[in-house]
């Protein structure tokens, strides 16, 4: 086999299917008491209603049932699509270490399941400077921005305090959404503290649909009242609870201009239990050669056990530009495909993946070998034991 630093391409058709498989979109669900009190406010249905099935409240009534908004214009302009992103993360609760945010890696898998490329993650406090300027940066800089948190009941500055920013960052004002109204009063109509609310509690609970004029309002699912408020055609707000959040995105997904299956990378890993020192010199070399290619290559360590080298990017034709940045010769009748035939030259990922595999004893692993090797690194948890799996003899 050439070496792929030379970069003489192959034209072989490869299944990817023997050399990976694509992330988990499962995450943790978060406690029952969380849920039992969104439960409570009316942002969801009871928590084990399956796809096909409806529940009854307690009075007996079935749980309504709503439209899903139709698919909206594309706002990146006819035949684009959604290329980069980042996350607003909006918490002081975040910041303190009181909540775990589980929503950041939630949106890092879509973002790479789904082919785009996520450039930035922020965590902010509940401060309104903060999120004025954060949300108009990556507004400008992103194709598609979401925030997560700082949305619910609360009055003044705490809970509530994402839309109303929002609105004063992009010069709108805020409103009460009236289909948003009707469909919290239908889920919530039969709830037994309904009757006895005050004035001043059903304002709380209608601040909920309290929305910048100029959004959109998204209705992404049929058994959820809350919608995905959009603006400038970019930024999304959600909650901060992860079942939710997840269960929003998700829902959200029809709804986006996503890049095609064609754009979209593939991650292969291959896992060495050689030191990362010793293969440093051939992973900087063949980082350096297939950059051009947009191929990324990087190598994690993972103590007690040994190195994950992963490689991100997608089969593509050579172009002349990347052929002549990489010094690529033609063969000896200047053609530049694979001996036996007149192809045109392709970059093919599993080929690479197989070639780092010889070049560092390694050997291509699944997404799920991974995971089961971090875990047992975390089984390392002391002084003595993560000396003896390094082979060292501790001294104290």
């Amino acid at each position: 086999m050439r070496s792929v630093l030379t970069l003489i391409p192959k034209t072989r058709n490869c299944s990817y299917k023997t050399c990976t498989s694509r992330l988990s979109s499962s995450l943790t669900r978060p406690g029952a008491l969380i849920l039992d009190r969104f439960s409570r406010l009316g942002l969801t249905t009871q928590r084990h209603m399956s796809k096909t099935q409806t529940t009854r409240s307690a009075s007996g009534q079935l749980a309504p049932s709503f439209s899903v908004s139709p698919t909206p214009r594309n706002p990146l302009g006819e035949g684009n699509y959604i290329r980069t992103a980042a996350a607003l993360i909006i918490g002081d609760e975040i910041l303190n270490g009181k909540t775990h945010d589980m929503n950041s890696n939630y949106f890092a898998k879509y973002c790479f399941e789904h082919g785009i490329e996520l450039k930035r993650i922020e965590v902010i406090a509940d401060d309104e400077a903060q999120i004025i300027e954060a949300s108009r940066r990556m507004v400008k800089n992103y194709d598609f921005v979401i925030t997560s948190g700082g949305i619910g009941p609360t009055h003044g500055t705490f809970d509530d305090i994402t839309y109303a920013s929002l609105a004063k960052a992009f010069s709108q004002s805020l409103v009460h959404h009236t289909e948003t109204l009707t469909r919290m009063t239908e889920m919530i109509k039969h709830r037994a503290w309904m009757s006895v609310q005050t004035p001043q509690q059903r304002a709380a609970t209608e601040r909920m649909a309290l929305f910048p004029d100029g959004a959109e309002v998204l209705f992404v699912a049929k058994d959820i009242w809350v919608p995905v408020v959009r603006l400038e055609g970019k930024l999304c707000i959600f909650p901060g609870i992860p079942s939710l959040f997840q269960k929003m995105l998700t829902a959200l997904t029809p709804l986006l201009p996503l890049p095609p299956q064609t754009e979209r990378s593939l991650r292969i890993q291959v896992f060495t239990e050689r030191p990362e020192s010793m293969i440093a010199p051939y992973l900087t070399k063949l980082q350096t050669h297939l950059r051009p290619h947009g191929i990324q290559v990087g190598s994690y360590p993972v103590l007690g056990q040994g190195v994950f080298v992963s490689l991100i990017g997608r089969d593509r034709l050579l172009t002349t530009a990347s052929m002549a940045s990489t010094q690529v010769q033609p063969d000896s009748d200047g053609h530049h495909g694979s001996e036996d035939t007149k192809d045109p030259p392709r970059i093919v990922l599993a080929d690479i993946a197989r070639e780092v595999e010889l070049e560092i004893d390694g050997q291509i692993v699944s997404e799920e070998e991974v995971a089961k090797r971090k875990g047992q690194c975390k089984q390392l948890t002391t002084p003595v034991t993560v000396a003896a799996s390094m082979g060292v003899k501790a001294k104290f």
